[in-house]
């Protein structure tokens, strides 16, 4: 769809030609970390931290609007409206914790890919590791050549396939309602549980998502979109944002519920090999088929944003480009490295996203603080109401990491 054509569906009230770059973020919130960290969870706690999930995801979909809205209404990602801000020193700095939020990022999905093509094929970690990263250059390759709309119809077929794949075991395996109905109560069980919630809450709103959305918004409707049109693309976005990350929430509500009523006291099931091996045995060779490729293109999806994102922070914090296909090259040999020094792929996955946890606070206070601010926003900018909401949902996540520290120093 060209501009021209995006025009035209605005002026014609229509919603489903505008959808798009929402999916593609979305597709952070069910990569390989969010399997590892959601399945623990349930072989461990059953349905306890089924509340984390479930807050996690709101939060989410209030988090990504805001930075998707910032795209529309500037025409700047977030990253570039921060550069434009920062002196130099607290700009590299700040660029510097979000390179590593990326690299946490990345070896969270290309050692998830590299898991599932030894559950498929039984290929070595490290020689799947390396495929899931030509298998993503090929991906960002159509990006470059074709443009976003390509881009973003392939990420959508991918996450058609993680649907079915993740979700298909819980016809055969459904959850127990009143388990279900005690895990919406918020409670913790130790600082293991609180470790798992950090990682869940790290898997779930993720600071790469926070930074990319605004720059997909960007880069689909234009750095200045005209006045008159930004009513109906925020109309669109919302319908985007609720749409995508329904279907993302979903996947994650369900790959917990999957593993409390089918893995719980299995052993070996907080691995994501051990609960493949636990779903292949109670629910049939065939679903662990499916729950291993939808693991796959989880990966090979995910790596493809991560790396988006990550061209998006070098651009708006330091203003240099470096080639997509470049960058996926280098950011692949951190996930290779661990890999051949024989890390737990699963607990990697899982260490990633307490990491990613951490820094969400360096994505989503700056993005409440300038969705605030009328003279970038003029009348799109957020009011007492909302603004009291977004700053609640900062402050749990920072409590909830401040929790997870002490808890941790004290050996609680």
């Amino acid at each position: 769809m060209t501009a021209t054509q995006d025009r035209a569906a605005v002026s014609r009230g229509r919603v489903l030609p505008l959808l798009g770059p929402a999916f593609v973020a979305a597709i952070a919130y069910v990569d390989p970390g969010n399997v590892a960290a959601n399945l623990t969870a349930g072989a461990r706690y059953g349905y306890l931290l089924l509340w984390v999930l479930v807050a996690a995801n709101a939060m989410a979909v209030l988090v990504q609007y805001q930075s998707a809205k910032l795209g529309i209404v500037t025409g700047e990602s977030l990253p570039g409206l921060l550069g434009r801000r920062m002196r130099r020193g607290p700009r590299l700095a700040f660029w510097a914790q979000a390179e590593v939020v990326a690299a946490a990022t990345d070896i969270a999905e290309v050692v998830g890919g590299a898991i599932a093509l030894h559950l498929l094929f039984g290929l070595p970690l490290v020689a799947g590791g390396l495929v899931v990263g030509v298998v993503s250059m090929l991906l960002l390759a159509t990006q470059d050549r074709y443009g976003q709309r390509r881009f973003e119809r392939l990420v959508v077929a991918l996450l058609v396939v993680i649907v079915v794949g993740f979700l298909g075991g819980l016809l055969l395996g459904p959850p127990d309602p009143a388990g279900m109905l005690a895990g919406l109560a918020p409670r913790f069980a130790g600082t293991d549980s609180v470790l798992l919630a950090a990682s869940m809450l790290g898997a779930t709103v993720m600071p790469h998502a926070i930074y990319v959305h605004s720059a997909l918004s960007r880069d689909r409707f234009g750095r200045t979109p005209a006045p008159e049109l930004r009513a109906g693309l925020l109309r669109a976005t919302r319908w985007d944002v609720g749409t995508a990350l329904g279907v993302a929430g979903t996947v994650n509500i369900g790959l917990l519920l999957l593993a409390a009523a089918n893995l719980r006291g299995v052993e070996g099931t907080d691995t994501i090999e051990g609960a493949h091996a636990a779903i292949s045995g109670a629910l049939g060779g065939g679903v662990g088929v499916v729950f291993a490729v939808g693991l796959l293109a989880s990966g090979l999806a995910s790596t493809s944003v991560g790396c988006y994102a990550g061209a998006a922070v070098m651009e708006g914090l330091v203003h240099r480009r470096v080639p997509l296909l470049l960058r996926r090259a280098i950011t692949l040999v951190p996930a290779l490295v661990l890999l051949a020094l024989g890390a737990d792929p699963t607990w990697t996955l899982v260490v990633s996203q307490v990491v990613l946890s951490f820094g969400i606070p360096f994505a989503a206070v700056p993005l409440v603080r300038l969705n605030r601010d009328r003279g970038l926003l003029g009348a799109h900018a957020n009011g007492p109401r909302l603004q009291a909401v977004l700053v609640v949902v900062v402050a749990l996540v920072v409590a909830l990491n401040l929790a997870l520290l002490v808890l941790l120093a004290t050996g609680a």
